[in-house]
This record gives C-alpha cells, sequence and structure tokens, in this order.
C-alpha cells in the first residue's frame, strides 16, 4: 500500500492511529477529517494528507486541546504555539486549583469537622481568586454603607486587603485562616459588631483618647502577672497609663469609650488577614484593654 496514493477507510485508519471507528467517525462528522472521497458503496475515504491531519488532531487532543481549539489549528486560523500557551495557562489555573483543593481536603483532615463545615470547606476550595475577593468585598461594603469620605472609609479599605491569590501551595495555616476568615465575615453578629465600631468611629466624638492605648504594655505586663483589675495594684498600674485626677465616674466613662472599639473578633480579623498577606504576626491587645477596661470600671 502506498501512503502517496492508496486511500484509507475508517477502519484502516483505526489500525494504523489505534484510534477507534467511533471517535474517527464523530470527528468525521463534525468535519475535523473530512474525507478524501467516496467508495462505490459510500464509505469514506482518506487520503495521506487526511492521514497526517488525522494523526496531529490526536497528537492535540492528546494533550487535553479541546475540539473548537483544534479545528483552529488544523484550519491554519491559530498557531500551535498561540494554542498552547493559552492551553499552559489554563493548565497552570487547573493546577492551583487543584492544589487548593488538597490544601483543603488535608486541613478537613486534621479537623474534626461537621458536614456543615466539610460543605463549607468544599465550596471555599472551588472558588476563584475574584470570588473569595468578592466575599470580603460583600461583607465591607455592607458594614461600611454610607460611611464614604468619613474615618470608616479608610477602614473600609483595610479590611479589603486579600491577597490576590492564595499562594500556589498554600500552608496549613493560610489554608486555616482563609477558612475561618470566611466564616466570621458570614457571622451577622460580627458584622453587626464591625459596623458599630466603624459608626462610632466616623462620629468622631466617641473616638477613645489614644493615651492609654499608646501604653497598652502596662496593662498587658498586669494581665500576665496576674494582677486583679479590682486590686491596689491595678490601680496603680492605672494611674501610669491614664491621669491620676480622673474621678470614678470619668474613669468608667473613659473605659466604655475604650470598650466601644475592643473586640476579640474584629482583632482575630487583622490577625488573619495578616497571616493571608503574609505580614509578621502582631501581639493580641484586646486582652490587655479589656484588663484596662475592667480595672478603670473598679475605680473607688
Amino acid at each position: 500500500m502506498n501512503d502517496r496514493t492508496d486511500l484509507f477507510s475508517i477502519g484502516q485508519l483505526a489500525r494504523r492511529t489505534g484510534l477507534t471507528v467511533r471517535t474517527i467517525r464523530f470527528w468525521s462528522d463534525l468535519g475535523l477529517l473530512p474525507p478524501t472521497a467516496r467508495s462505490a458503496g459510500g464509505y469514506r475515504l482518506y487520503d495521506a494528507a487526511a492521514v497526517a491531519r488525522l494523526e496531529l488532531l490526536q497528537s492535540l487532543r492528546e494533550l487535553g486541546i479541546g475540539l473548537d481549539d483544534a479545528r483552529r489549528i488544523l484550519d491554519r486560523q491559530a498557531s500551535v504555539r498561540d494554542v498552547a500557551r493559552a492551553h499552559v495557562r489554563a493548565l497552570e489555573a487547573e493546577i492551583r486549583t487543584l492544589r487548593l483543593r488538597r490544601a483543603v481536603l488535608r486541613s478537613i483532615t486534621r479537623r474534626d469537622s461537621t458536614t456543615e463545615e466539610w460543605r463549607l470547606m468544599h465550596d471555599l476550595a472551588r472558588l476563584s481568586a475574584q470570588e473569595r475577593q468578592r466575599i470580603i468585598d460583600d461583607f465591607v461594603t455592607e458594614v461600611f454603607a454610607g460611611l464614604d469620605g468619613s474615618p470608616g472609609a479608610g477602614l473600609a479599605q483595610a479590611m479589603r486587603t486579600m491577597p490576590a491569590e492564595l499562594p500556589d501551595e498554600p500552608t496549613d495555616e493560610e489554608v486555616d485562616a482563609w477558612l475561618e476568615l470566611a466564616e466570621l465575615v458570614a457571622d451577622p453578629d460580627f458584622r453587626r459588631r464591625v459596623r458599630e465600631m466603624a459608626v462610632a468611629g466616623s462620629a468622631g466624638g466617641d473616638t477613645p483618647p489614644p493615651g492609654p492605648m499608646l501604653r497598652i504594655d502596662s496593662a498587658r505586663a498586669a494581665l500576665a502577672a496576674g494582677v486583679a483589675p479590682d486590686s491596689d495594684e491595678a490601680r496603680a498600674v492605672v494611674d501610669e497609663m491614664v491621669d491620676p485626677a480622673l474621678t470614678p465616674e470619668e474613669r468608667r466613662k473613659l473605659a466604655d469609650e475604650i470598650a466601644a472599639f475592643t473586640d476579640r473578633r474584629v482583632e482575630r480579623y487583622w490577625q488573619l488577614i495578616g497571616v493571608l498577606n503574609r505580614r509578621e504576626p502582631f501581639p493580641p491587645a484586646v486582652p490587655a484593654a479589656e484588663w484596662l477596661i475592667a480595672a478603670l470600671r473598679a475605680a473607688r
């Protein structure tokens, strides 16, 4: 048989390429492999050029290139290089997704997760970077609605600082941080609390004086030492942090002002954002602030 002059049936092409007759017939029906001629009985026949076209089509499909792109290459509407470059980008995106799913599955194996938690993790693993960012953007939009141009607007922008992409190989800590963050921003109570803080900050007059918080290390040391907030020792610490001349009523008012901006879950939000942006962790301030609030309210 001379490839340059002889014609091949679909069966002969199948034996030559290892493809099934059904696949070759399907591609031919789609116009990807037009027959060169027809036999007297109406069967499709293909010449050597068609064989070469079929072998190229087979190679493209083995590389995972779709039929539409394969048609463009075969019809010379696109180069193999251009399609391969696009295909590489698609594969890289798919690999990132698979790596993230693997990381989430690792997280599930470390947790004694409920069915609901497992469903949430699975759903989050399937999200694109844009969809993950949209979760945060929706949270910020709702919480800071109507506060444009106020001090709350700057806080809103800061709270959007999700990384554009999770790393190709996210650490267990980063996966856990993202899952915890998604659960946190979905909590109506958390949204309501952040809204209260944003409105209070925008009001201006309710913002607590910065002085005590600048000296929060004193309260942190007292807390670590086990000093009771209502003790004489605590009063001595507080007198170093605030104006000793403040009356008990003024101290309690200051405590209320600090409490309006003190919340463990809000601080946890910033810690999680820090993990996702690979920032250095910061020491928590809220426990010390809670100790200071209790000590101010205990003033006699």
